[in-house]
């Protein structure tokens, strides 16, 4: 139950810093007032017992698993496959080379003990794609650095882990088994790529058998697509756990289904385009809120660690001391890498240094630690000092990126065509309507929708259209096929108008062609999607 009413929390509060976002902050990333949220949840009273103590498996499980899913279906197979010499090098070469400079950098500049500065290296390696775009918000990141940061952060999780495994039994044990760890790395990675490989090629499989079943096309019995979005939701946690189950790395393995899934994607959206559009939206919904979530999370365990008396070192400042070398190091490692080893030139190099962000895994690998035979003040050393690499990671190229990168051109005079176009299209489309031999009143509705592609109708007029609709009977089933036929007649001469600005006369770019042609492609879906439930 407290988990159930934890998530609750979570979900609810992941919204309201979406909406205070979209509404009142729009140049501020979702991220940053995710992270005040979860502050302001902590710090109340009775909020703050709504949600369970952190537990990195179901944190990792139901919020981080899903997000690197649809992140891996975001991402070209194909992308992966030119880019698996790059992969290789950024997620071993290069983590390797931060491990060992971050740890030797934490044990000679913080008299720490090699193993637990070595620990501290591990969690501090992996990167996080969905935290890269809060710094990167409004900002044109070279296409290179982009590709590279994008496929770094989805394979190099794995690496940390192994790295974390090996420096805690280094730790326990007092020594290091190098040849146990290479092992371990090969069977997590390589297992979780099988697995992953195999369950979505069968879970594909299902899913297109379902999908195009002769019975489907005949009795409609898959037309709403339900089954198929639920195996679709359910193929994340099974991938996850189910590979964790059997000792591999089941974020390796839910990335590698995610890239399997996108070329599903791909070939086979008009076998369904309904079902096609409706898990399109369902993603970039989910990916919203788990987003937001991970930062309320975030925001949530940073001020009660800052707060929990029994989370300290003695009043010491060595986590902050820790904290910012274990940023540096791995500053300064991930710039001589690609400076030396990828040969790209200065100022990529810089950026790609600083795009490597940490997040969600890097907090909840720290958290496991607890659950391993360290030292409660190793333990508190280690919490303390990873969130203060995460802050760092954050603050430093938000603010660096304002002179190191260009932002955004927006094109005022893009917007007022495109609203000039718009409404000239829905005029066309009123004219086409009043001269069409139908009712007074069909003619009035249809006018106030077509008005309302273009935000020229009030809220007192809408209050007066519901208020009649609600008065009005049903209509019978011909007053809803001349209805449907008003609607595609008008589309139509929408769609004309705007064909022939952009082949005809070329008055509009190609790019405000295609953005107004999908409003007018989703108004007539809407509607006649509209009509038929009817």
């Amino acid at each position: 139950m407290g988990l159930l009413i934890s998530t609750g929390v979570l979900v609810v509060a992941a919204m309201v810093s979406i909406v205070i976002n979209r509404r009142w902050l729009p140049r501020l990333s979702v991220n940053y007032v995710s992270l005040l949220i979860g502050a302001v949840i902590a710090v109340v009273p009775f909020l703050n017992r709504l949600v369970e103590q952190f537990n990195s498996e179901v944190f990792i499980g139901l919020i981080v698993a899903p997000l690197l899913y649809f992140e891996g279906q975001n991402t070209r197979l194909n992308l992966v496959g030119r880019h698996v010499r790059d992969i290789i090098s950024l997620t071993v070469g290069m983590v390797v080379l931060c491990a060992v400079v971050a740890g030797l950098g934490v044990h000679l500049g913080a008299s720490i003990g090699l193993p637990l500065a070595f620990i501290l290296a591990a969690i501090s390696t992996p990167t996080d794609a969905t935290a890269t775009e809060s710094v990167t918000m409004g900002r044109i990141l070279p296409r290179r650095v982009a590709t590279s940061l994008k496929l770094e952060s989805l394979f190099n999780d794995a690496s940390g882990i192994i790295l974390l495994n090996m420096a805690v039994l280094w730790y326990v044990n007092g020594y290091i088994n190098y040849s146990q760890t290479l092992v371990d790395f090969i069977y997590s990675a390589g297992g979780g790529i099988v697995f992953g490989g195999l369950v979505s090629a069968i879970i594909v499989y299902i899913r297109q058998h379902m999908l195009r079943s002769k019975l489907n096309f005949i009795n409609n019995t898959y037309n709403n697509g339900t089954p198929l979005k639920i195996i679709y939701l359910m193929t994340p946690f099974l991938l996850y756990f189910g590979a964790e189950a059997i000792g591999v790395s089941g974020i390796i393995a839910v990335v590698f289904a995610g890239l399997v899934h996108n070329a599903e994607g791909e070939r086979s959206a008009l076998a369904n385009p309904q079902l096609a559009s409706d898990i399109y939206q369902l993603v970039g919904l989910l990916s919203d809120i788990l987003n937001s979530a991970v930062f309320i999370v975030l925001g949530i365990v940073l001020l009660r660690t800052t707060l929990d008396r029994t989370v300290s070192t003695n009043g010491s400042w060595l986590w902050l001391i820790v904290g910012v070398i274990l940023y540096v190091a791995n500053l300064v490692a991930r710039y001589l890498y690609v400076r030396l080893v990828h040969r790209i030139n200065n100022r990529l190099a810089w950026i790609f240094a600083l795009g490597g962000i940490h997040g969600a895994v890097t907090f909840a690998l720290a958290f496991t630690v607890a659950e391993t035979q360290v030292k409660t003040a190793d333990f508190n050393l280690v919490l303390l000092s990873e969130s203060c690499l995460i802050i760092l990671s954050m603050l430093v190229p938000t603010i660096i990126f304002r002179w190191l990168l260009p932002s955004v051109h927006v094109d005022q005079n893009i917007g007022k065509q495109m609203a000039r176009i718009r409404q000239q299209m829905i005029d066309a489309g009123i004219e086409t309507l009043w001269q069409m031999p139908t009712s007074e009143e069909f003619k009035a509705a249809v006018t106030f929708d077509l008005r309302s592609q273009n935000g020229h109708t009030s809220v007192s007029q809408f209050i007066s259209e519901w208020q009649r609709m609600v008065r009005h009977p049903e209509y019978t089933a011909d007053q809803m096929r001349d209805l449907m036929t008003i609607y595609r007649g008008v589309f139509q001469t929408e769609r004309d108008y705007l064909t022939a600005q952009y082949e005809t006369t070329h008055q509009i770019s190609e790019d405000v062609f295609n953005q107004l042609y999908r409003e007018i492609a989703m108004a007539e879906m809407v509607v006649l999607e509209y009509g038929v439930s009817k």
